[in-house]
């Protein structure tokens, strides 16, 4: 994609049109060869002569008495105002060192050479004068002038003319200070806002933003200013950049896009720079859309934090991206939008009114958006008749857009991996465990012991999560590991959940402690399993007890200091007394204790139902809801093992090619079911 303003109203054909970047042409391999070699040459001529020429410094009074005392010997050789010579044996001279020396003349001295054979002869010196003049030519003043051309030539070949030619041309530092935006024509722009859902309110908060660039004189006529910038906040994943392109296709601009991060750069003041010349390409081309992913790379608090200063890069920038959104005029028909999921540590006067005057959130899509997003990605693969959509949105709370298309892929690449010709419902909810805890890992060896405590621990969360009131209806139960667990109990939300009450809560509470109690009550020891859920318990009592207000005795007071603003000298300490601490850690202890009992009361009464639940997940690895029913009720169940349908497998792929290997399974027994709640391990 070039980097220069796209024209909007050439045809494809015009032979003007800018044509796409090409390598630059790289220079002779000869010709880069001889400047190194005669840099080299040089730079080897130098350590030579001073290699050679290694001589002694010695003062003109020096000089003058080795001439008195006739010690000096060979030739004598005045070039200039230096003097090069050598001196006798019986001179005095430091030991192993080359006698040979040089001086220098003093200024006020003229003509020395007639004076010094003179006095060489009145003394009876043997020693000979030879005067040169003083030229650069013959001097060591034409070895350093060539070593320094030569030296800047190889910079320049090899630093300046790379540069320059990678960007095309641009001066001293080539394309350092040029932005490195991606453009998107209004013919290239093929998102609409039919293909984004589950943020309703979002695109109708941002549909005025479409008439405005459509239609400006509909809000010029009566005076109004249309939003200079639109910062959209949410959660990773939920869509934000998918909409601000949704919003450039539906008003057919061109589309600038750049992340944060490509703003900062080793050389201070790069940054700026590509600010500048974004904006100015923006506004040769506008009407159009600036759009800056994740904004909070260069738009932190000014001065927070310990690398805070004047000189920083990333608030030279900021800077430069205020003054810049401050210099719009009302007919530059150019609208900034910015992406990040850290609003609060965002500048001031970037998200003050004139700037970005307007904080959209993109939340997490609910039931009904799950199903749509679903139904956009679903169009786009081979589905059968059986796959219903409406119970995978269900078994998917707090899941993002890219998590569901990530669903569709990954149930598509399993259904071609498996011979099938279209994807079952059973592809799309083991793609949905996927991509929430990983792969199942069934080739795992596990001890029997294990196996067992396993299968208790999951028996104790299943029968708790279906007789408990209050809580999530029960999905499935599996002691199949996945990713860093060894089994999992899944919930099926009925609703989505936006106020958590205390009966729920306790509900939640219980369902995480029954693992642990079903290990002691039957296992005659408890194990390590019970971590996660140990950890969520805790954290979900804490947030009772400080931040909801439902223990007694706190009551409706906030102890939590989770929502203070980090500053540097913050120590993280408490907000309250040792007393009062006293009282949060009896009361968080309180909570789990009773909800502890809860449970222990129910699995006890249920303590057949229990064993029966285990033994039965030993056998068949995974049960449904309804299968935990029925065993509940003192069903037996009439359905195949994992053995059973390996062996039928196995049997298939012998019948098919006779006398084959069957290296593994045809099919592999898919477990299904939604997420678990966030409380539950």
């Amino acid at each position: 994609m070039t980097q220069g303003s796209p024209d909007n109203n050439r045809p494809s054909g015009d032979p003007n049109q800018q044509k796409p970047n090409v390598p630059p042409p790289r220079y002779s391999r000869s010709l880069l060869g001889w400047v190194v070699i005669i840099a080299l040459c040089l730079l080897l001529a130098v350590l030579l002569t001073n290699q050679f020429d290694d001589r002694a410094e010695v003062s003109f009074s020096e000089f003058e008495t080795f001439v008195d005392n006739n010690q000096l010997t060979g030739e004598v050789v005045i070039e200039g105002r230096e003097i090069r010579g050598e001196v006798k044996e019986d001179a005095p001279w430091p030991k192993g060192k080359p006698r040979k020396f040089s001086a220098v003349l003093p200024p006020d001295i003229q003509n020395y050479s007639v004076e010094l054979t003179r006095r060489l002869k009145k003394v009876g010196s043997t020693a000979q004068v030879e005067a040169t003049p003083d030229t650069w030519w013959d001097s060591g003043v034409l070895i350093n002038l060539l070593l320094m051309v030569g030296l800047i030539l190889l910079i320049w070949f090899f630093l300046f003319r790379r540069i320059s030619g990678a960007a095309g041309g641009g001066g001293f530092l080539g394309s350092f200070g040029r932005s490195r935006h991606r453009v998107m024509t209004k013919e290239e722009s093929k998102v609409t806002f039919e293909n984004v859902a589950g943020i309703e309110e979002a695109k109708d908060e941002v549909s005025e933003l479409v008439e405005f660039l459509k239609n400006p004189k509909k809000f010029s006529r009566l005076g109004g200013r249309v939003p200079r910038g639109v910062l959209l906040v949410g959660e990773p994943g939920c869509g934000k950049t998918l909409l601000a392109k949704a919003i450039a296709g539906e008003a057919e601009v061109p589309f600038f896009s750049i992340s944060g991060s490509d703003f900062v750069e080793m050389f201070v003041g790069v940054g700026a720079s590509r600010v500048r010349d974004l904006f100015k390409q923006a506004k040769d081309t506008a009407p159009c859309i600036i759009f800056l992913d994740e904004i909070d790379a260069v738009g932190r608090k000014r001065g927070m934090g310990f690398n805070g200063g004047g000189h920083d890069e990333r608030e030279q920038t900021l800077n430069a991206i205020l003054v810049e959104m401050d210099g719009f005029e009302s007919s530059d028909q150019v609208i900034v939008i910015a992406a990040t999921n850290r609003a609060d540590v965002l500048d001031p006067a970037l998200t003050r009114p004139g700037r970005f005057d307007r904080q959209i959130q993109v939340p997490l899509p609910d039931l009904q958006g799950r199903l749509a997003i679903l139904k956009i990605y679903a169009e786009k693969v081979r589905t059968g008749p059986h796959v219903d959509l409406n119970r995978l949105a269900r078994g998917t709370p707090m899941f993002s857009g890219a998590d569901l298309e990530a669903i569709v892929n990954e149930a598509a690449i399993s259904a071609a991996l498996n011979g099938q010709d279209h994807i079952e419902h059973d592809d799309l909810e083991e793609a949905r465990d996927k991509v929430r805890w990983g792969r199942s890992r069934k080739s795992r060896v596990i001890d029997e012991k294990e196996k067992t405590i396993t299968a208790y621990h999951e028996a104790g969360h299943a029968i708790v999560q279906e007789l408990v009131e209050n809580a999530d209806p029960l999905h499935k139960v599996s002691i199949i590991p996945r990713g860093p667990m060894g089994g999992a109990t899944f919930s099926l939300p009925e609703k989505d959940r936006y106020l958590y009450t205390r009966r729920y809560c306790n509900a939640v509470l219980q369902v995480s402690l029954a693992g642990r109690i079903a290990e002691a009550l039957f296992c005659d020891d408890i194990s390590s399993g019970a971590q996660n859920d140990i950890a969520k318990a805790t954290e979900l009592a804490k947030k009772m007890a400080l931040d909801w207000g439902m223990s007694d005795k706190l009551g409706m007071i906030n102890y939590s200091n989770e929502d203070r603003h980090f500053m540097p000298m913050d120590t993280g300490g408490k907000d309250y007394s040792e007393r009062t601490a006293e009282v949060v850690d009896g009361e968080v202890r309180r909570i789990i204790d009773d909800a502890w009992a809860g449970a222990e009361r129910l699995l006890k009464d249920y303590r057949d139902a229990l064993d029966r639940l285990a033994k039965a997940l030993m056998k068949y690895e995974t049960l449904s809801a309804e299968d935990v029913r029925a065993i509940i009720d003192g069903k037996t169940l009439d359905k195949p093992t994992v053995e059973e349908l390996l062996q039928a497998e196995q049997a298939k792929d012998a019948d098919r090619a006779p006398g084959s290997v069957v290296e593994s399974p045809a099919e592999e027994f898919k477990p299904e079911g939604p997420p678990p709640m966030p409380e539950m391990g």
